[in-house]
């Protein structure tokens, strides 16, 4: 084989999210009390709109979890030896901003570098110049007069071939609604256009369509520029940006995988049971919560980071050392946060505890389990979504935070976390730095505005007080 396929154990997290993800959407499909909510989500246009951000973000996430390691040429016994660096499916996508290093510091949209070196001319005398890049600009013959005119004239391209990638797929969306709906093309292109479809298809077309322009810009002119500049050893900030998403994605996705049973459980069991059961729950989280967070935090990251240094024979390369320190940061984060939805669950049971539901099935003898299941847990799913879909803008920002003071993801992992902790010495530089952080900032305010907006479309959808009113 030309490579050997590499499962990391975040990898297996997201494989089974999505797995996890599909199976409750068929089977929501089927349930009216969960199908009506999430109806009025996707009416909602701004939740529509969200949605469709965060399906972008997550669609690079999942490219960039499919790693393997390239095949070695084969050595005098014929055996095939395989690469120790582990690559993903986005990063041979990506690969032009992978590989285009630099010497150092570069603007965004830079042919020099962005510090003069002393550098001896064609006629023998040495001069402070800025150097030329290797690799941006590097097809322009006078940068100073045709960088601009290139520029322009590659986004015009990106432009045209933007808009004809988003009518296309604008027409077959609207196809297959036609079919869906069983009516002629023309009268569906009218209610898309109107927005008086079923669905906001039309909010939808749109931010698609920006997306999509958005890609083609950055297909065309990234190869020839670096867009968003370089750091201090030359590599591609945009690539440093975009290889953060799967780590922001992952923190705030598989800790929340890590805190619902607890919560779920514990705050179920302590409303339904009361008496000695609830007194020791309560007791753990009001404990937990006296506890600073970050000192906690920090001390279990150093704790796993001494274990794996002790036993390097757990992982045999540095994605996976990475990838290992990753988990551990989302189990240690799942733990720490449990406490907040817990308390939330036990008011809620105490209360549906006395319903008369709950007390009738109770009178018939029916086992506490299959109450609890039946009966209890789908009258607080509306506030575990509600809860979940809040707390995950929250822990992509905590990772952001704990690696800026040194206690977050392993440095050599990518995230918006090292980027803002690296820019930190960058900022302070003459002339200063500025487009790590502003890169950083930008694709972090997208995650996470697109998440608060979908998160209100969710809790407007999933409130019974709001659905009554």
């Amino acid at each position: 084989m030309t490579f050997k396929p590499v499962i990391l154990w975040t990898d297996a997290l997201i494989y089974l999210l999505l797995a996890t993800v599909t199976v409750f959407i068929f089977y929501a499909r089927r349930k009216e009390h969960l199908r009506d909510p999430w109806r009025q989500v996707v009416h909602s246009r701004i939740g529509t709109a969200a949605l469709v951000v965060l399906m972008a973000y997550g669609a690079v996430a999942v490219l960039d979890s499919l790693h393997f390691r390239k095949a070695l040429p084969a050595d005098e016994k014929g055996q095939v030896q395989y690469a120790t660096e582990v690559l993903s499916v986005f990063d041979i996508m990506v690969t032009p901003l992978r590989e285009r290093t630099e010497k150092t510091y570069s603007a965004p949209f830079a042919t020099h570098l962005y510090a003069k070196e002393t550098l001896q001319l064609a006629d023998g005398t040495t001069a402070r110049v800025f150097p030329r890049l290797k690799h941006g600009g590097s097809h322009l013959k006078d940068p100073a007069k045709d960088r601009t005119t290139d520029i322009v004239q590659k986004s015009a391209k990106a432009v045209a071939w933007g808009v004809a990638a988003w009518l296309l797929f604008s027409l077959v969306v609207i196809a297959l609604v036609a079919l869906r709906r069983k009516e002629s093309f023309g009268a569906t292109f009218g209610a898309v256009v109107r927005g008086r479809s079923d669905l906001p298809w039309h909010v939808v077309l749109l931010t698609t369509g920006t997306l999509i322009l958005l890609v083609s810009w950055l297909v065309i002119l990234a190869p020839a520029y670096h867009l968003l500049g370089t750091d201090k050893v030359g590599q591609d900030v945009l690539y440093q940006a975009l290889k953060s998403i799967r780590t922001g994605l992952v923190i705030g996705t598989l800790t929340t995988l890590v805190m619902l049973p607890f919560a779920a459980m514990l705050g179920i069991m302590a409303g339904y049971f009361k008496g000695w059961i609830d007194d020791v729950v309560q007791y753990l989280y009001t404990t937990l919560n006296s506890i600073p967070g970050v000192l906690l935090i920090a001390a279990a990251v150093l704790m796993v980071q001494t274990y794996i240094d002790i036993n390097p024979d757990l992982v045999q390369t540095q994605e996976e050392r990475a990838d290992l320190r990753l988990l551990f940061l989302c189990l240690i984060l799942g733990v720490t946060s449990w406490t907040g939805l817990c308390r939330l669950l036990r008011g809620e049971a105490l209360k549906l505890s006395t319903a008369d539901y709950v007390q009738a099935a109770t009178a018939f003898g029916v086992r506490n389990l299959r109450i609890i299941t039946r009966h209890m847990l789908p009258n607080v799913m509306h506030i575990v979504l509600i809860t979940l879909v809040l707390d995950f803008s929250g822990l992509v920002l905590a990772e952001a935070v704990l690696s800026y003071v040194g206690v977050g993801v392993d440095p050599s992992m990518i995230s918006f976390g090292t980027m803002i902790n690296a820019a930190r010495l960058e900022m302070g530089r003459e002339p200063m730095v500025w487009w790590a952080l502003a890169a950083a900032f930008v694709f972090m305010l997208v995650l996470v505005l697109a998440a608060n907006l979908f998160a209100d479309a969710v809790r407007d959808a999933f409130d019974p007080r709001l659905n009554r009113s």
